[in-house]
């Protein structure tokens, strides 16, 4: 199937303002046949002055095709305003459908695929991308069509007046239009396509040195500590510089023949006046001297409507890698679990675009209302294994079950009213704290959301704050440490009351006092649930119902912490581990 150009797929993303679009482009075509017609009216008024000189008063017409001069220039103007005003409205909407088929298609799309750094990159494809597509639907669209339509009429002009001049003036576009092939092809044809990502690459490199300048000042390093930055930058700068250098000559000519009409139309108007005819020839030469730089904006609105077909041709590519992404399959048969048990049944997961699973043949029951914890190695699959129940992918094989019920079976409203989530990387929005708490139920009122901020131990958080729940979070508002920030996410979850919660080493970035107060709050969320926790703080689970130990994407070993420490494998291994770092010193005693 013949893939669509960029300008056909932009008009699909167009709808009903397609037909907007194309009546912008015919106006701006008419607009520049209708820019056109003065210079013949200043050829004319040429002609009557020259052919009754020196006395001028003598050419009765003179005013007549000054006052046609005019009117055409002016409707020149007003048509191709018009033709900007439907290509605008047209490209505005465009874009607006472009940022909504690419929100709606990502709002669809597994959970798993935002657990990356994919935040400053979608912004960049779904808002920037389709800002890009504005210029060449607004603008360069209407121009391009004007330049292509233009050409036609001129080639007309050229030859109504002396053939021989205006061979000489399509000799010089041509010449042009050859200067612009040669810098636009050959190896710089996808220049724009390594242009982009250049500028990519070095926008993440930059982003990552900026966070890192704390490291920077602290061990006194220089920007060449961080190589890929640096390299980034070279890459960068050796691809301009070498494309500008490949396009010296090409645009050294593209300027001279568009520019350079004069040296060529000089000597023929001097030849041709030799003949005898010096007034008709001096009346041709002065609409020919005039024409050919009109002739050059032509080809120049060309080049640069191309460079925004490029743009916009990136633009399509990189939406249409995420448009491209495979959404979750909801069933057309939702059920409903009866009840809160979790089982996973044979199950075996991969990535995308990974070889090697990240769980194989994994099979274990989290009772209803009991409390499984998840532990090992790190990379040994646990975080996999707890995402594939709020269904942030779906697996290779196998069943994930909330109360016999396949997670594929339920639809996303029903699984994420199920299920609650607290991980180590918590978020949190630049609204007030009562905003980021009732987001896990927008109905909840004041008091509710104050009840689960005080269950999840934010008192003093809100007690040191001026404006209690009220208060902004972020940018113009307060910044609250990492244990603080936890606790909120737990009150969300609270708030939510969903029977099923999954925490992700939810105690990673507290400090000793935030981890207690956390400790409190996990009693509250977890009574009388059924709980999957993940935790490398052994201390953290001992009381737990069932420990699973998995390594390598399989489940080594099964129990309680008594009956593991029994077994003497793996886990006991890791407890030992975990009681030597407890009691490590700083200081003389540590090397005793």
């Amino acid at each position: 199937m013949k893939k669509q150009s960029s300008v056909s797929r932009l008009l699909a993303y167009a709808g009903s303002y397609k037909k907007l679009t194309l009546l912008g482009c015919v106006l701006s075509a008419i607009a520049a046949v209708l820019g056109l017609v003065p210079y013949v009216c200043v050829w004319l008024a040429a002609r009557d002055v020259l052919r009754v000189y020196p006395d001028v008063t003598e050419a009765s017409e003179l005013i007549r095709w000054g006052v046609l001069a005019v009117w055409f220039a002016v409707s020149n103007i007003v048509v191709y305003f018009a033709a900007l005003m439907c290509t605008h409205i047209a490209a505005f909407r465009t874009a607006r459908n472009m940022r909504h088929a690419g929100t709606a298609h990502i709002l669809r799309l597994p959970l798993g695929f935002f657990t990356g750094d994919q935040s400053g990159r979608l912004r960049k494809v779904i808002d920037d991308n389709a800002a890009l597509t504005e210029d060449l639907l607004a603008h360069k669209l209407p121009d391009l069509t004007a330049a292509v339509v233009t050409p036609a009429a001129a080639i007309v002009l050229l030859f109504s007046f002396d053939w021989r001049m205006g061979i000489l003036c399509l000799l010089t576009m041509i010449l042009a239009f050859v200067c612009m092939a040669s810098m636009m092809g050959g190896k710089n044809a996808g220049f724009f396509h390594r242009y982009q990502r250049e500028i990519e690459k070095m926008s993440a490199e930059a982003v990552e040195y900026v966070r890192g300048i704390p490291v920077v000042k602290v061990f006194q390093q220089t920007v060449y500590s961080f190589k890929s930055f640096y390299a980034a930058i070279q890459s960068y700068s050796e691809l301009a510089s070498q494309y500008a250098m490949s396009c010296r000559n090409g645009q050294t000519a593209f300027l001279t023949c568009i520019n350079g009409g004069f040296a060529l139309l000089i000597p023929a108007a001097l030849l041709l006046a030799s003949g005898g005819n010096g007034w008709e020839t001096l009346t041709d030469f002065i609409f020919y001297a005039l024409f050919a730089p009109a002739c050059g904006g032509m080809i120049n609105r060309i080049m640069y409507a191309s460079e925004s077909v490029m743009e916009a041709n990136e633009a399509i590519m990189k939406l249409d890698q995420i448009l491209e992404q495979k959404p979750l399959k909801e069933t057309e048969t939702p059920q409903k679990p009866e009840r809160e048990a979790v089982s996973f049944e044979h199950v075996t997961f991969r990535y995308p675009g990974t070889e090697h699973p990240a769980l194989k043949d994994v099979s274990f029951t989290v009772r209803e209302g009991t409390v499984t914890a998840l532990v090992g190695p790190s990379g040994g699959g646990k975080s996999t294994a707890a995402s594939l129940i709020p269904r942030f992918w779906d697996v290779e094989s196998g069943h994930v079950r909330i109360g016999g019920v396949d997670v594929r079976e339920m639809n996303s409203q029903e699984l994420m009213r199920h299920v609650a989530f607290v991980f180590q990387d918590t978020k949190l929005f630049k609204v007030s704290l009562l905003e980021n708490i009732r987001m896990a139920r927008p109905s909840a009122s004041a008091e509710e959301v104050k009840a689960a901020a005080l269950a999840a131990q934010c008192g003093d958080i809100l007690e040191k704050l001026p404006e209690g729940l009220d208060t902004i979070v972020g940018t113009k508002g307060v910044y609250l440490s990492g244990g603080e920030a936890q606790r909120i996410a737990l009150a969300r979850a609270i708030l939510k009351d969903a029977p099923i919660i999954v925490l992700d080493e939810a105690t990673a970035f507290a400090d000793p006092e935030n981890e207690v107060l956390i400790q409190r709050a996990f009693g509250e969320l977890t009574r009388g649930k059924t709980v999957l926790m993940i935790a490398h703080r052994l201390s953290t689970i001992r009381n737990a119902d069932q420990i699973l130990v998995i390594d390598k994407g399989s489940v080594r070993e099964q129990g309680s912490h008594k009956e593991l420490l029994a077994e003497n494998g793996l886990y006991a291994e890791m407890w030992k581990d975990y009681q030597k770092a407890a009691a490590w010193k700083v200081g003389k005693e540590a090397s005793l």
